[in-house]
């Protein structure tokens, strides 16, 4: 076992393909893209840009559809076959060609710019699901804290780099920039491209595969298995227990990454200039808050960690809520003349800190309750319940920010965070992990 053992060097590789397809996430569906299409393409103003926000909401909603539908079979088929390298190969080059082609979508070309986006959500989020379920390979139990947030720590400071070169060589989002600032998808797409390289030099596949021995092929394999595991799901209560937690806590994120900067635009109104701090705030704060928290829940436990991130989430998005509120209290109370917008990067560094440590300790809990035969199939599972998620909590936005704006929209989050704190204090992280070491090889 310890010369199986995964090197640094391994480590790094894995971890390499976080730092690559940060610029997808910050780059298309944080920063720039989701206000660019918001804004420019759909362009709504006379509405407030309702219909554009919910046109993005149903776009990303389809494409995590497709994972739902999808990842699970595959990590079933990945599991018999031991082909997950491969599987992650694919996913990353339909990321990169369907990212690149987003150049090609002008103002009112919104069927196209839809249809894009939801391939290469599609390919982004399932290569996610692919990616992690390397992880339980990658060192002992005890570790997995430290490499699940050194990937996430490390996903961050590629993402910094990427939308800190997009900042500043594409510009503004508006009209007049648009010639420079439809780059953006190509930008994505070669550093994606580019970045994820050491992934597949160095990240080996550990897995043997297995003799076929069933009629229909992989795909009737991949269904029965993951049939057979929705049944003994039940098994792994903890595991299971976990993923309802999971799945409200990642519909709020979902939320938070894909409307905080159309949230900036919209809702505070900010200038350039903040758009540009928030970024370099929130990544900063995500880094340290991921490296923190997975050192910290190797210490305190990864459950005990992955509540607090929740309960700090309650915290932030009443702050965000209030933001135009406390920047008045402010003028009022203590005669400090605050901007909303400068209110709103103050509560960036909470939410920003958050991020990345929420999803870092879930992923490291779905390892430690993964017994190692079944990892890829069970990561399929967390990225159905987290792509799920997402589904749920764009479609609930996009449709409450229909009817009551934005602002208001945003409390959706409150009642998230809290039901996936709620949930997840029904996990006993002692007993989780003891089943998943009692499940034999070949079960």
């Amino acid at each position: 076992m310890l010369a199986d053992r995964a090197s640094k060097k391994e480590i790094f590789g894995w971890a390499m393909f976080d730092f690559a397809n940060q610029a997808y996430t910050l780059l298309i569906i944080t920063v720039i893209y989701g206000d660019l299409f918001t804004r420019i393409i759909v362009g709504d103003v006379q509405s407030d840009y309702r219909l554009g926000n919910l046109l993005w909401s149903l776009a990303l909603s389809l494409s995590y559809l497709l994972v739902v539908i999808t990842g699970p079979v595959c990590g079933a088929i990945m599991d018999f076959s031991a082909t997950r390298k491969k599987f992650l190969f694919a996913s990353y080059l339909l990321t990169v060609i369907a990212t690149s082609l987003l150049y090609f979508v002008a103002p009112g070309y919104v069927l196209l710019g839809v249809l894009l986006i939801i391939v290469s959500n599609y390919a982004y989020a399932i290569g996610e699901s692919f990616i992690a379920s390397f992880l339980p390979d990658l060192g002992r139990p005890e570790d997995l804290g430290k490499i699940s947030g050194f990937g996430w720590a490390l996903g961050y400071v590629g993402g910094l780099v990427a939308t800190a070169f997009a900042l500043l060589f594409l510009g503004e989002v508006s009209e007049e920039n648009f010639a420079r600032i439809r780059w953006v998808g190509p930008f994505a797409g070669v550093f994606f491209l580019l970045a994820a390289i050491p992934t597949f030099l160095w990240l080996k596949e550990r897995g043997r595969p297995r003799r076929l021995k069933i009629s229909g092929g992989y795909v009737a394999l991949g269904l029965r298995r993951v049939w057979r595991t929705c049944k003994s799901l039940a098994d792994y209560r903890d595991l299971a227990i976990l993923m309802g937690s999971i799945f409200f806590a990642m519909c709020g994120i979902s939320i938070i990454i894909t409307f905080t900067f159309i949230y900036g635009a919209q809702v505070i109104g900010w200038d350039e200039q903040v758009r540009v701090l928030m970024f370099v705030v929130v990544q900063i704060t995500a880094t340290l808050g991921a490296l923190t928290f997975g050192f910290l829940q190797d210490r305190i436990g990864a459950k005990l960690t992955y509540a607090l991130t929740l309960a700090l989430w309650v915290l932030a998005i009443t702050l965000i809520f209030l933001t135009p509120t406390l920047a008045h209290w402010a003028r009022e109370l203590l005669g400090v003349n605050w901007q909303a917008q400068y209110v709103f990067l103050v509560v960036g560094v909470l939410a920003g800190t958050c991020l990345g440590s929420t999803q870092s300790a879930g992923r490291a809990l779905v390892g430690l309750f993964a017994p190692k035969n079944k990892t890829a199939e069970l990561f399929g599972f967390w990225g159905l319940f987290s792509k799920a998620a997402a589904i749920v909590g764009l479609l609930g936005i996009g449709l409450l920010q229909m009817a009551f704006g934005l602002q208001a929209s945003i409390l959706f989050c409150i009642v998230l965070f809290g039901l996936a704190l709620l949930v997840v204090l029904g996990v006993d992280e002692a007993r989780g992990r003891r089943r998943a070491q009692q499940v034999r090889p070949g079960r």
